[in-house]
């Protein structure tokens, strides 16, 4: 696209008219100008011409001065009026954060619960969470997931958020996660990647990432359904970092114990059992 255009095209995003841009540009090319030859320069129609120059000088981009018997037009340098636009929606960003914020935070507890579909979908608006994550981040991810948002939590981590919790993998990518015990054998053992990832106790993503376009997940703020998932990684967290902490022996008592619990939970029989226990 050229350059013009496309400076053209960055202006309309900012409010402005075509007109508005053409003369604006045009002065800076060449200057100053009255208004039946920046018309006929810039190609706005003359009987346009003087309400677009009475635009930009409202908008302080133009100013106006009169030499003899005519007026002759000028353009702001570009340095002062990108700084005084810069400071203008500043000013209209901040004002409009602070009262759609309190807006937000009058409302009553958000218990929607959103399902996103579509694996690469899931993994945008995850990547769009890590980004105004603000002071901790905890998850229960598995690899491939987690290669796909090391760039958002390398920034977050850099800004200072926390991260905390499971990685099923085999070399972990951050030393704040643990990898899940017996990860050779739980990897073989379940048939689909799942995650729980929730951001500053206030969004929670959780669900199936192994069926590409099938995949789905739930979003929610519900804070009932944030705490169980809390409760889940910490659990999780306690499980691996106490079995790891055991001797040899200690931690072979430790494991034999959960295959029975295992076993007991999910009633299998001897059969189901015996695979169960062969697997690595």
């Amino acid at each position: 696209m050229d350059q013009k255009l496309l400076i053209m095209n960055n202006m309309k995003r900012l409010g402005f008219s075509e007109y508005e841009c053409k003369a604006y540009l045009k002065l800076l090319e060449d200057f100053p100008l009255n208004g039946y030859t920046l018309s006929k320069n810039s190609g706005i129609p003359r009987s346009r011409i003087y309400e677009v120059l009475k635009n930009l000088i409202d908008k302080q981009m133009v100013f106006e001065q009169a030499e003899e018997k005519n007026k002759l037009y000028y353009p702001v340098e570009p340095d002062v009026f990108i700084k005084k636009l810069k400071a203008h929606y500043e000013d209209v960003f901040s004002n409009i954060s602070e009262y759609a914020g309190k807006l937000y935070r009058e409302k009553k507890q958000d218990d929607r619960l959103v399902v996103i579909k579509g694996r690469q979908n899931i993994i945008s608006f995850l990547n769009l969470l890590i980004k105004g994550a603000e002071k901790r981040i905890a998850m229960s991810v598995w690899e491939e997931e987690i290669q796909e948002i090391t760039t958002e939590l390398e920034k977050a981590l850099n800004r200072g958020v926390g991260l905390r919790g499971i990685y099923f993998g085999e070399n972990k990518p951050y030393e704040t996660l643990t990898i899940h015990r017996r990860i050779k054998r739980y990897m073989e053992e379940k048939k689909e990647r799942y995650m729980s990832i929730i951001i500053d106790r206030t969004h929670m993503l959780s669900g199936i990432v192994s069926r590409g376009e099938d995949s789905q997940v739930t979003w929610t703020r519900d804070e009932g359904l944030i705490e169980i998932s809390e409760d889940y990684i910490a659990h999780d967290l306690i499980v691996n970092l106490y079995s790891a902490s055991l001797d040899e022996k200690e931690y072979m008592a430790f494991e034999e114990f959960a295959d029975t619990v295992h076993n007991h939970y999910f009633h299998y029989s001897d059969e189901e059992f015996a695979a169960y226990k062969k697997l690595i």
